[in-house]
């Protein structure tokens, strides 16, 4: 049965890569349908595409899922990213009905104001040494083609879902090196100096909803490793979603100022 809600934010589908989770997001868009549709960042991965394009009919489905539901009247924003950073010269410009904003501002159902930005001007990586984050990218991408055969054998041993060697990895990596490059704080901050009551954004892969001393956190994830999505309810609430993996629960509860997201601890 197709879900109505009011918004859908997605990011870091990586379109053009093998780790793409295309029929995993197809299947997700088929279920929701949304007044509004938010694309935060790093949708199309024009980094790896530079070293070599993986663009399968799924993928190829996404984007005509996406050009169809606009034309449909659903209001669909483009926030571009580090991997889609291209597209940011093109700034409040439409592309078959696809408004392409910087950043932007979304009112929820019940008055709260959210800055939604991809993120990656926060990291300290991607902003500063980015050739780090390009070796980084590569290496990742190999990962994710060794995952490509765990999958395979998983299937052929009847296991069920997916798993990612890839998320895994970065997950570990990303616990290491949080008390250098806080992420999620620094996005927090901004947006508690523009006066927002809470912001979403991509970026780290990361998915998770939390409060930090009146500002919610929100970071939609990917569909590479996690599969999940972002959805604001009619009333205001946002839930997050993850579609097609292993873990059964659905529903993701606000976690404390105290807590850190991480996906695999947080889900209620």
């Amino acid at each position: 049965m197709t879900r109505r809600v009011r918004a859908i934010f997605l990011s870091d589908i990586h379109l053009g890569t093998r780790g793409c989770q295309a029929e995993r997001l197809l299947d997700f868009l088929r279920d929701h349908e949304a007044e509004y549709l938010f694309l935060v960042g790093d949708i199309i991965d024009f980094w790896a595409m530079s070293r070599g394009i993986h663009w399968s009919a799924a993928q190829n489905t996404v984007v005509q899922k996406l050009l169809r539901r606009a034309r449909h009247g659903e209001k669909i924003f483009l926030i571009p990213g580090n991997h889609d950073e291209a597209l940011r010269e093109y700034d409040d410009t439409a592309f078959g009905d696809v408004q392409v904003v910087r950043d932007h501002v979304h009112t929820g159902a019940d008055g709260r104001r959210y800055l939604l930005i991809h993120g990656d001007e926060f990291d300290q990586v991607t902003r500063y040494h980015r050739w780090i984050a390009v070796l980084g990218d590569i290496g990742y991408n190999g990962l994710v083609r060794i995952n490509a055969w765990l999958s395979w054998l998983r299937r052929r041993l009847n296991r069920p879902g997916y798993w990612s060697l890839a998320g895994y990895a970065k997950r570990k990596v990303k616990t290491a090196v949080s008390f250098i490059f806080d992420f999620e704080d620094s996005v927090i901050h901004a947006a508690r100096e523009r006066g927002m009551d809470g912001v979403i954004c991509g970026h780290i892969h990361s998915a998770c909803i939390r409060d930090a001393a009146g500002i919610t956190y929100i970071n939609c994830g990917d569909w590479v490793d996690s599969c999940t999505a972002i959805v604001e309810h009619l009333d205001g609430r946002m839930e997050l979603v993850r579609h097609g993996v292993e873990q059964k629960p659905l529903l993701h509860a606000v976690a404390t100022d105290s807590s850190r997201c991480n996906i695999d601890a947080k889900a209620a």
